[in-house]
């Protein structure tokens, strides 16, 4: 007995747009893995956002960076954080087998969920990870109001 499956043209398409993401992704976030490519390529570094009751935290992962290696600013409640990997001193000639190792420069520009004061944000750089802490404004804070029950 053979069964019958609805057709989803769309499933196609999303498993197509997925395979096109991976493509780009790949082809612009990563260096060449032929060992004669000098060309180098930009980079994206990984950056979780979550807000708690008082603040917004910024996190990303940067590891070999030093805090001198960084910048981070505010423009109109976009926060922006750059920097740049720096290539090894020239050494002699290797014979690499796998090359993934992404250098260059790296610019993130996020909207920030709500609105802050920028003023009053920090920024710490430890162990590879760049956390930044910025205080919400008081309308941006929820407002909860207790009804009594009768």
């Amino acid at each position: 007995m053979t069964s019958i499956m609805r057709w989803d043209p769309f499933a196609e398409l999303a498993s197509f747009r997925e395979a096109m993401n991976k493509l780009f992704e790949d082809a612009f976030s990563r260096r060449s893995l032929l060992p004669e490519a000098t060309v180098e390529t930009v980079w994206t570094p990984a950056v979780d956002v979550y807000e708690t009751e008082d603040e917004v935290v910024v996190k990303t992962m940067l590891p070999g960076l030093k805090k001198e290696d960084l910048e981070v600013t505010f423009s109109d409640d976009i926060l922006t954080i750059k920097g740049e990997t720096k290539r090894e001193a020239e050494t002699k000639k290797r014979n690499y087998y796998h090359k993934e190792l992404a250098y260059g420069q790296f610019v993130r520009s996020m909207a920030l969920p709500v609105s802050v004061k920028a003023e009053e944000a920090k920024a710490e750089f430890k162990d590879g990870i760049l956390e930044v802490h910025i205080p919400k404004t008081e309308e941006a804070k929820p407002k909860v109001h207790k009804l009594e029950i009768k």
